[in-house]
């Protein structure tokens, strides 16, 4: 993306003066304190409109899904930074955050840019699944993953995945993504020779895009669920560690095989 000349120099997000603070053309103390709920004021903060009741239960289901899966690595980076620096919570959830790439998390806003290749094909209106065949092999024969398919533990089918399409479909929100998601994975077998179930982060770019929640922001979905997982986690880390224990256990599962002097051998805690 080219950076070109910034002539207007504006923002429509918020202002204020000493009377009133301005969210979104909203007055932030009479119009949204105690009165939208979070979910509905980030959709508000993103897209400048206040969402439907169906697009804030779509957006709350996918920010529910995604906040916590375990020690994932964001989790671990989180808990063994703040062992390492205990005053400094901010960071460690900086360190977990900076952990959500293409692989863990941010596969969601690739997988959203995947479906939107799809449907801008000229035959996606009257083929798709040629449309989508025709993606699958450009990405296979680029040596490109799949985004937003298969998963190492739920390999006959994400439970979350089928969660926020039950949920879409019963919000009548369920459209095109979320047909497109659905048919690359019946596609998948006879294109890939093997079988990818469909994961949460194929999932939530599919529901909150047929929802009409803006692809540029499709990262922060979850990176801001994600964050409150984190502060879950460094709260017990304060409470009961388990940091030190996470970096003591690597140093034990990774064996030193380079160069050494005659007769070294490494210690049983190094």
């Amino acid at each position: 993306m080219k950076i070109g000349r910034q002539d207007r120099r504006a923002t429509a997000i918020s202002a204020s003066n000493a009377e009133t603070i301005v969210v979104r053309g909203r007055d932030l103390t009479r119009e949204l304190i105690g009165t939208v709920s979070f979910t509905e004021h980030f959709w508000l903060l993103v897209t400048g409109a206040l969402p439907s009741a169906a697009q804030r239960r779509v957006l709350d289901a996918t920010l529910v899904a995604i906040a916590e899966h375990g020690l994932v690595p964001s989790v671990q980076a989180a808990r063994m930074t703040l062992a390492a620096s205990p005053e400094a919570v901010q960071g460690a959830v900086a360190a977990g955050l900076l952990g959500c790439g293409s692989v863990v998390l941010g596969s969601s806003e690739a997988a959203g840019r995947f479906f939107g290749e799809i449907l801008a094909r000229p035959e996606a209106a009257t083929d798709l699944e040629r449309a989508a065949g025709e993606v699958v092999r450009e990405y296979r024969e680029a040596h490109r993953a799949i985004p937003g398919y298969g998963h190492p533990l739920h390999r006959g089918g994400d439970p979350r995945a089928a969660r926020l399409f039950a949920i879409a479909h019963a919000e009548q929100l369920g459209g095109r993504h979320v047909a497109v998601a659905q048919l690359v994975e019946k596609l998948l077998p006879r294109l890939l020779g093997r079988a990818l179930a469909l994961n949460v982060s194929g999932a939530i770019p599919a529901v909150l895009l047929d929802a009409g929640y803006p692809p540029l922001a499709l990262k922060g979905v979850p990176l801001l669920a994600r964050a409150a997982g984190l502060v879950a986690h460094l709260l017990e880390e304060q409470q009961r560690p388990i940091g030190f224990v996470m970096s003591h256990a690597a140093a034990q599962a990774i064996d030193y095989d380079g160069a050494a002097p005659a007769g070294f051998e490494p210690g049983d805690d190094a």
